[in-house]
């Protein structure tokens, strides 16, 4: 993209992105959501791959607060 475009959040917390952002992009459905020093970004994921992932920490137990605490303690 060479020039910033405008995204509205709506009263419902949903984003229409913008044709030539999602043009410019692998074709998704999905986005991982981060925020990143005050950004959101938005990251396009394979359901069936982000599912295998999900699939994976269940099976070994390791839980959504583990991870939270993991990026917690990589960030200091």
């Amino acid at each position: 993209m060479e020039f910033p475009m405008l995204a509205k959040l709506t009263s419902k917390n949903q984003i229409t992105l913008p044709k030539a952002a999602v043009s410019s992009v692998d074709e998704t459905d999905y986005f991982d959501v981060t925020v990143e020093n005050g950004r959101i970004v938005l990251t396009p994921v394979r359901v069936h791959q982000a599912q295998a992932v999900r699939d994976k920490l269940e099976q070994l137990g390791i839980t959504e607060q583990d991870i939270e605490e993991a990026l917690a303690w990589a960030r200091r």
